[in-house]
């Protein structure tokens, strides 16, 4: 769970997104990372039995810092103001498939995947699936995944108009060749996360999409 005072301090530092604010309020953030690695440190004791692929994973590994990178940015707040896990079944890898937890006052979501592979890895995932396309379809069509996920994550960034180059727009996948990404993703309420038994509850729903990161690991790890 995420501790009342974490989640007191996430929405201060919204009405307070400034350096001096959080200068002054150091104490209050020491805290906070500890609660925060704490909180990481449970979801790895529940996962890793889950997935022995998560076993090297240190809480270091599954951090993200809170500073925010304004370079290329509109806002420039200089914090961020939700706290993410990374759970990655390849540490080492910037793009391997994990899981993803996301906690955000009224924006709150678990997901999993490979979110924007770079060019060659793509390529790679995409000649998976052309070949063992019934692989990825068995896995989206699988109960649980459809009643937790219902689908891969589809959006208008997130979409060809067309199919890749050097696809036939008649393949029997070519609407899972046509994702730039291959995520899914669940919303879930703040409330959720102030629960004692949160950890266990949310390994439960990140398990299930053990199979497809499995099948992104297999494609991006494939020889060509």
């Amino acid at each position: 769970m995420i501790t009342k005072e974490a989640q007191q301090f996430l929405a201060d530092l919204i009405a307070n997104n400034n350096t001096e604010w959080m200068h002054a309020n150091k104490k209050r953030y020491d805290d906070y990372k500890k609660s925060y690695h704490s909180y990481i440190a449970s979801i790895l004791t529940e996962m890793k039995p889950l997935d022995k692929s998560l076993e090297p994973l240190e809480i270091k590994n599954c951090t993200f810092r809170i500073n925010r990178d304004i370079r290329f940015s509109k806002d420039k707040s200089p914090y961020k103001t939700n706290m993410g896990v990374w759970l990655s079944q390849n540490k080492n890898r910037k793009n391997a498939p994990g899981y993803y937890i996301h906690f955000e006052k009224g924006n709150s979501f678990i997901a999993g995947g490979v979110w924007c592979p770079e060019p060659n890895e793509l390529k790679q995932i995409r000649k998976e699936i052309e070949f063992f396309h019934d692989d990825l379809e068995a896995i989206v069509n699988n109960i649980n995944f459809k009643s937790e996920y219902k689908e891969l994550t589809r959006d208008d960034t997130n979409v060809l108009k067309k199919a890749p180059k050097g696809y036939d727009p008649n393949h029997a996948a070519i609407e899972f060749l046509k994702l730039k990404s291959y995520t899914a993703s669940q919303k879930i309420d703040d409330k959720l996360f102030s629960e004692p038994d949160f950890t266990k509850k949310i390994a439960q729903k990140l398990i299930i999409l053990k199979p497809m990161n499995d099948f992104l690991k297999r494609a991006l790890e494939t020889e060509e």
